[in-house]
């Protein structure tokens, strides 16, 4: 098996590993929704997008309205969006909305991985510093819900006690522990990957103007 198809594979059963929990766990619990949001967009994701990337799956790089940037932009309403307290209680509540909860992380996170890691060689020579600016995007506002989440002077997101893990929380306890999770996790590893990219285009070789004589 090679190294893309291992990552497309690990990164599936990361989903599947998270959707699982989900399923399994309290529908309420903060903490758990963000452990498995997180699971899915910071750790499936961009393990699929490499899988994925300059393949026939690849269906960013085939876009042109799917740029690194405007999938950071789709990536910020998605996350935003699922997070406003209706929308939260909705996917606490109903099934149907879990689903399309889920449905809509999985394919923002993948969207922007794949704007920022996918295509051909010479496609993400091109777009490198568009996935710098994405990814570091991506992890400000990250790491601004999480700390809104975690600052905020009252639970927004339910009233009573959740279980977490056997671990009953109040409703306050586990919204900060989930925002924490999401700080810790998400904006990092965001962060790392914008980095990475700005070390990598860093080191290339400025091209010679003149040619080789």
């Amino acid at each position: 098996m090679t190294v893309k198809r291992s990552c497309l594979v690990a990164g599936l059963l990361i989903v599947a590993l998270a959707w699982l929990l989900l399923a399994l766990g309290d529908k309420t619990s903060f903490s758990i929704h963000m452990i498995v949001h997180m699971a899915v967009v910071a750790a499936a994701a961009p393990f699929m997008a490499y899988g994925m990337a300059g393949g026939s799956l690849d269906f960013v790089s085939r876009s042109r309205v799917l740029t690194p940037v405007t999938a950071s932009m789709l990536e910020l309403v998605t996350v935003w969006g699922w997070h406003l307290p209706a929308a939260r209680e909705w996917a606490e509540t109903s099934m149907l909305a879990r689903v399309l909860e889920q449905t809509c992380f999985l394919s923002a996170g993948l969207i922007l991985w794949l704007a920022c890691l996918g295509g051909t060689d010479p496609e993400r020579d091109s777009k490198r510093l568009g996935g710098v600016l994405g990814l570091l995007f991506t992890s400000m506002h990250m790491t601004l819900l999480g700390a809104l989440l975690a600052l905020s002077p009252r639970p927004l997101y339910g009233a009573g006690e959740v279980t977490c893990f056997g671990i009953v929380l109040s409703a306050g306890q586990d919204q900060q522990i989930g925002a924490v999770i999401m700080l810790m996790v998400g904006a990092a590893v965001y962060l790392a990957g914008g980095v990475a990219l700005l070390g990598r285009t860093l080191r290339e070789p400025e091209p010679n103007p003149l040619g080789d004589r």
